[in-house]
């Protein structure tokens, strides 16, 4: 019987499947073939020999040592699509926010408590926080996933005008993106005539601190960047500096600090992106499934370390082997079997 240690909540739906499929849930990581994880960094934990996978419920896996792991063999999944629909609502839903004022608005309402007349006052004041419409704006787009390919379709069906940049895109994304999205020429190109700009970007080392100084003195003057991807791929210093230069540029983010917190142009969303019941209901299942078919049939899908590879069973038997690339290896190996 295999034995799965899990950190953080995760969905009981996910728990239910494990138990389904004959798998047992392990406190005792020692004991453990496969970890299933959210938010617990393992980067400073001991993972021990036996563990054969870990399984991210999200899609980032910074929090994950990867490259150890790739060394080690063990494969590691996450759930690329299954909070997408979450993380897209509400970067829509923060435009909204941002372009129509309604932080302040709604800060200025909550401060009339004691007032008496209330909607006169109301009216007197509204046009405070007279905003614009996001029809007819440019929205760029950077980073075309599941989540990015989701935002541009959507606000492209808004009457917004999209325009994408990934340079990595995959074929899958590409088909899915609607005819009305474009593709950015370059990214100073996008950078420099967005109304709105969206990240939907990993976190690696090329990305950490991607929205620098130089890409913000290419911004329109009140643009809105928009992060709900990885709080370091901003510059946070630059990003504060730059709108202490443009007092209608605006800032939202899902990462909010102690740098951001009381800035009157950023709108602090406490890491909300994926917090929704649906989100982590289908994140669990997702990458449950995943977990389960490596530990049960050595199928990989969804990995972040390990190519594509599937195979339908044709005998009670298998065996998994994993290797490194090199020449004549796979060779040697089938001889065995011979």
């Amino acid at each position: 019987m295999f034995q799965v240690k899990t950190y953080n909540k995760i969905a009981i739906q996910g728990i239910s499947l494990l138990k389904k499929s004959g798998i047992k849930i392990e406190n005792d990581l020692l004991k453990s073939n496969a970890i299933i994880l959210r938010s617990e960094n393992l980067n400073n934990i001991k993972i021990p020999d036996g563990i054969l996978a870990i399984g991210r419920a999200g899609v980032g896996v910074n929090n994950i040592p990867v490259e150890e792991c790739t060394q080690r063999g063990i494969a590691v999944f996450n759930s690329p699509g299954a909070n997408a629909n979450a993380v897209k609502e509400l970067v829509i839903g923060s435009m909204v926010v941002a372009s129509r004022h309604l932080k302040r608005a709604i800060e200025y309402t909550s401060s009339l408590k004691e007032v008496s007349n209330v909607a006169q006052v109301v009216e007197e004041n509204k046009s405070n926080f007279k905003g614009t419409e996001l029809k007819g704006k440019k929205l760029g787009i950077i980073g075309l996933g599941a989540i990015g390919v989701m935002v541009s379709n959507s606000l492209s069906s808004l009457g917004m005008n999209v325009e994408g940049y990934d340079p990595f895109i995959s074929v899958k994304r590409a088909w899915g993106l609607s005819r009305l999205v474009k593709q950015a020429e370059n990214l100073n190109q996008l950078i420099s005539t967005s109304d709105y700009i969206s990240f939907h970007m990993p976190l690696t080392n090329a990305t950490r601190g991607f929205l620098n100084k130089d890409l913000l003195k290419q911004t329109k003057k009140g643009v809105c960047v928009v992060n709900f991807s990885r709080g370091e791929i901003i510059d946070v210093d630059s990003m504060l500096e730059h709108l202490n230069g443009d007092s209608t540029a605006k800032f939202v983010t899902d990462f909010p600090s102690e740098k951001t917190i009381n800035h009157q142009q950023v709108i602090n969303v406490p890491h909300l992106g994926a917090s929704t019941e649906e989100s982590e209901i289908n994140c669990s299942l997702m990458v449950v499934d995943q977990v389960k078919d490596f530990l049960y049939n050595g199928n990989i899908v969804n990995s972040v370390n390990f190519p594509e590879c599937i195979l339908e069973r044709s005998s009670t038997n298998r065996i998994t082997i994993l290797t490194e690339n090199i020449p004549t290896m796979v060779s040697q190996i089938t001889t065995l079997f011979w």
